[in-house]
């Protein structure tokens, strides 16, 4: 992966530890619904997990900076996954590569994982070379009922 950026810099220390606390507190529920709401903006491009009990969570790249641009993308049946637990969630680094410009394109796995198998959304960030990095979050999130 290229050099952070300042948007993923800023954005990683300034959780003060909220990601964890939500995770941890959404670990053991039972999955309603997953969905991922993707545009291909950055602004609004998310993973949402509706659980029975009509809590939920969001989990989205909140390293934007100029200049860039991310999106997510999954091939997963999210279909599949209502009824299952949720076990952990974990972020890992996938390949890098470069466009037809050479202009570098960084991918991070965003692995849910369930009591039935794992969901694997890919977290993408095209950019210049001056703004790369993921900064994953995780916040409550009020599912529809």
């Amino acid at each position: 992966m290229s050099q952070l950026g300042l948007g993923t810099m800023l954005s990683m220390f300034s959780d003060g530890g909220s990601t964890a606390r939500c995770v941890k507190a959404a670990l053991g529920k039972k999955i309603k619904a997953i969905a991922l709401n993707a545009d291909g903006r950055s602004t609004t491009d998310c993973l949402t997990v509706a659980f029975t009990d009509d809590t939920g969570i969001k989990l989205w790249d909140d390293g934007q900076s100029c200049c860039e641009r991310r999106y997510m993308t999954c091939g997963d049946d999210l279909t599949a996954f209502s009824g299952a637990t949720l076990m952990g969630i974990e972020v890992a680094d996938g390949p890098g590569t470069t466009d037809k410009y050479c202009q570098p394109h960084d991918i991070q796995f965003l692995r849910v994982l369930t009591s039935d198998g794992v969901v694997t959304v890919e977290t993408h960030n095209e950019h210049n070379g001056y703004y790369g990095g993921f900064s994953v979050k995780a916040r409550e999130w009020k599912a529809p009922t």
